[in-house]
């Protein structure tokens, strides 16, 4: 893959990148802040080659807040279906929560001890860079403390098979051919699953909710 990798820390940007190019993907461009990000992205774009990945710190300058974040944001709102991977040493609410609920997919979100387990930061990588969603378990409790959460105790065998595959970022075209059902069948199970966990139909976020659910239990 071609990855356009933003961190201000120069030492852990040179490692990143070591650590890239060892598991055979190339780093096509590097953001030292917010604003690099961003233009380095336009510069691939405009010459025909976006990366494949981007792979972005969420605390970046010039404000040493949520610009990296926000600047994944700004990036899938010019194109969404870039495929975004955030490492973080701490959960940003807001901006996580907006970033996790796009509709697209291809999402990833993992705190970055997490970059220490090599082979499962190369799954990461290689998920979110096919379209799925990644998510960090400790993002996982902390985004569902103080909210309500679902027993998946009311859930059928199946539906249980299912939620465990869109917990895998399948699709549902996916779902159907791994379960050898038809999409309308996968859809409806998909239903039943929102409606046993309470997840209203005003909800945009329903899929991603019902997910963080699903792993919150396997945690458990």
């Amino acid at each position: 893959m071609r990855l356009l990798l933003a961190e201000d820390s120069a030492l852990l940007r040179e490692a990143l990148t070591a650590l890239l190019e060892r598991l055979g993907h190339t780093v096509a461009a590097t953001a030292q802040t917010a604003p690099d990000l961003l233009a380095a992205f336009g510069r691939l774009s405009d010459a025909g080659e976006p990366p494949d990945l981007v792979l972005t710190d969420v605390r970046m300058p010039p404000g040493n807040s949520d610009d990296g974040l926000r600047s994944a944001l700004t990036i899938r709102a010019m194109q969404p279906t870039q495929p975004i991977m955030v490492l973080s040493q701490y959960i940003a609410d807001t901006y996580a929560r907006e970033l996790l609920i796009l509709p697209e997919g291809a999402i990833g979100y993992l705190l970055k001890d997490r970059v220490n387990r090599i082979r499962d930061f190369a799954a990461a990588l290689e998920t979110v860079a096919a379209g799925g969603t990644v998510i960090d378990p400790d993002v996982v409790q902390h985004l569902l403390s103080g909210s309500r959460s679902a027993p998946l105790d009311n859930l059928t065998a199946r539906e249980r098979e299912v939620l465990a595959l869109m917990a895998d970022g399948r699709s549902n075209a996916d779902i159907a051919t791994a379960l050898t059902l038809t999409d309308a069948a996968v859809s409806k199970h998909i239903g039943n699953i929102f409606a046993k966990l309470g997840l209203s139909p005003v909800e945009d976020n329903r899929r991603v909710r019902a997910v963080l659910v699903y792993l919150q239990a396997d945690r458990n």
